[in-house]
């Protein structure tokens, strides 16, 4: 599942274009031009408790740490996979919509296309509270992902593969997570993310950098041939593969390490670094390597964001993993 990896053509059009294009020109369509977006980072993303709440900072280093480093490459850069402006039309990155308890509930059908098959049998089942028009990323071009977020009731629901069809959406799959609670995914099922894994609580988003503080994991990816058939707490799902002591499987956490000198980034890059070197950098998804997600915002700068990718792999290590878990 969502085994799509952007080839070498199309990753080199989108590195030249997160080179070439400025944050202050741009501009993009806000997914809730109501502000309410803003809402969302005033509510609690899951307890305290919860594993995507954990400081990192002074985890131990994995004992395979260099070897998984080396094999997905000292020299890759950081990618941030967001931004302002459009990119072939569509905002950059994985927009998401805020909604309160009186927002009507609409069905939800599975269904395989030509892009991904159908995981209803590992689905959370609808109605949810996702409006017709809430923004699709890539406007229904690849992951076509949807999110919506009760701030009323905490509740956050997510789509994959989505379109919207009649008086609801089509999917490949769906997954409810419950704001309030320590809980997780079925062991085994997937979500809108191959890891299980809720997507919206590890994105990058521009109103944490009006806070000052992200205080939480980060999304990111790597292509499949480097990722363990396996995975790791709390990740619920993996994908076919290989394993192997230089192989990292979904919900492996990335630290960049405390000594990294972020005193010469800007003051946005630096509430990111921060990020990464507090609660790392957790994988969630096969993709290009090193991409980090977040979502869009006409407030992002382009031309600053590229200067992440100076940050290379080099200047991580992996945290001790844990027990893997190997079939679902």
């Amino acid at each position: 599942m969502k085994t799509q990896i952007f080839n070498m053509a199309m990753l080199s059009i989108a590195l030249n274009f997160l080179t070439a294009c400025g944050g202050s020109d741009d501009t993009v369509n806000n997914p809730d031009p109501a502000g309410e977006i803003g809402d969302v980072e005033n509510i609690q993303i899951f307890p305290e408790s919860h594993p995507l709440n954990k400081d990192i900072s002074n985890s131990p280093v994995d004992a395979n740490s260099d070897l998984i480093i080396n094999n997905i490459g000292t020299n890759k850069g950081l990618f941030p996979d967001f931004g302002s402006g459009e990119w072939e039309g569509s905002p950059i990155g994985i927009p998401y919509v805020s909604v309160d308890g009186s927002q009507p509930k609409v069905p939800i059908a599975f269904r395989a296309n030509n892009y991904d098959g159908n995981y209803g049998n590992e689905s959370d089942q609808g109605p949810f509270p996702i409006p017709l028009n809430a923004p699709i990323e890539g406007n229904g071009a690849g992951d076509s992902h949807i999110i919506s977020i009760d701030v009323e009731n905490g509740m956050l629901y997510e789509l994959y593969n989505a379109s919207q069809v009649g008086d609801g959406f089509e999917a490949s799959s769906a997954a409810v997570f419950d704001l309030n609670k320590v809980a997780f995914r079925t062991d085994g099922w997937t979500s809108a993310d191959a890891a299980g894994l809720p997507i919206f609580p590890l994105l990058v988003r521009y109103p944490e950098i009006e806070k000052g503080v992200i205080d939480h994991p980060i999304r990111f990816t790597i292509s499949r041939s480097k990722i363990y058939e396996g995975y790791v707490h709390p990740a619920r799902h993996l994908v076919s593969g290989n394993t192997g002591d230089e192989l990292m499987p979904f919900g492996g956490r990335l630290r960049l390490k405390a000594d990294f000198d972020i005193s010469g980034f800007s003051k946005t890059n630096q509430i990111i670094l921060k990020a990464m070197k507090t609660y790392g950098l957790m994988l969630a998804d096969v993709g290009s390597d090193m991409f980090i997600t977040g979502a869009p915002h006409e407030k992002w700068d382009n031309d600053d964001l590229k200067k992440l990718k100076q940050v290379t792999l080099d200047n991580f290590e992996v945290i001790e993993l844990g027990d893997i878990t190997l079939k679902n």
